[in-house]
């Protein structure tokens, strides 16, 4: 399958010290995958160089000929006495109809938001309105840098779930960062834990023991996962009824391997 994205030995520098070492990854179509990784790791420097906002030091970023991107930031500083309405926003750069805006707030659960004043706007409302503006390029993957930064946890499991709702309806990809591991681990296909170097990649589960993310995170971090265990523990063909859907990507986590890409490992470019 055609990648959307992937990176070729991807290595970022900020005034001589270097912030991305080596990253090779890729991206497929319908594909949720979260990048994890410790602060000062990387993560928002490989999405902005994955959008075009970092320069690669060596290496390279490959898209999609075309590729329509849906770009949710980490956080946009809104003037509070800017007069400017969430309707006026979703026309920002690309004018759209009334109908187009209204469908994209009311896809996002935030209808009838459109005369509201941006500034005045919950932290939960703020990003469903930011994510909605996202969606209005029809994209082919979604990229969200810790879309969830501020929300409380019955807003941030609510907006994972929106997520994985906009890729079953739309069947756009999504990469996200985030620090959300107690609930990231029961909406991801694939997770990359991300230190500078990619240390380990694959399915939540496998993710969860290796021991080069359990150096990042700690040994507690098994707690992190009680989520995504309650969810996808089970056996799926007898459970008729659960609304899991046996062919979906989240159920081959059982059979993935980590990859795991530290000094001396197989993976390593070195």
């Amino acid at each position: 399958m055609t990648a959307l994205i992937a990176t070729e030995g991807l290595s970022v520098s900020h005034g001589g010290a270097a912030v991305l070492d080596r990253v090779h990854f890729t991206i497929a179509p319908g594909e949720i995958v979260t990048v994890v990784g410790p602060n000062g790791s990387g993560k928002t420097t490989l999405i902005r160089a994955l959008i075009g906002l970092e320069r690669a030091a060596t290496g390279r970023v490959i898209r999609a000929p075309g590729l329509r991107i849906g770009y949710v930031p980490q956080r946009l500083q809104i003037d509070a006495t800017l007069p400017m309405s969430v309707r006026r926003f979703l026309s920002l750069p690309r004018r759209v109809s009334d109908a187009e805006a209204a469908a994209a707030l009311a896809r996002t659960g935030v209808a009838g938001l459109g005369p509201r004043p941006l500034a005045g706007l919950s932290g939960g409302q703020f990003q469903r309105v930011m994510l909605a503006r996202a969606l209005l390029s029809d994209p082919q993957i979604l990229i969200l840098d810790e879309p969830t930064q501020g929300l409380d946890q019955p807003g941030t499991a609510a907006f994972y779930k929106l997520i994985e709702e906009v890729r079953r309806e739309t069947g756009a990809a999504v990469l996200m960062v985030s620090h959300d591991l107690h609930v990231v681990m029961s909406a991801s296909d694939r997770v990359i834990c991300l230190n500078g170097h990619i240390c380990c990649e694959g399915t939540p589960r496998v993710v969860s023991a290796a021991p080069e993310y359990r150096a990042l995170f700690g040994l507690g971090t098994g707690g992190a996962f009680a989520l995504y265990r309650h969810e996808h523990d089970h056996d799926h063909e007898q459970d008729a009824g659960h609304g899991h859907d046996p062919a979906h990507p989240h159920h081959a986590h059982a059979h993935a391997h980590a990859h795991v890409h530290g000094p001396g490992c197989s993976h390593d470019p070195a």
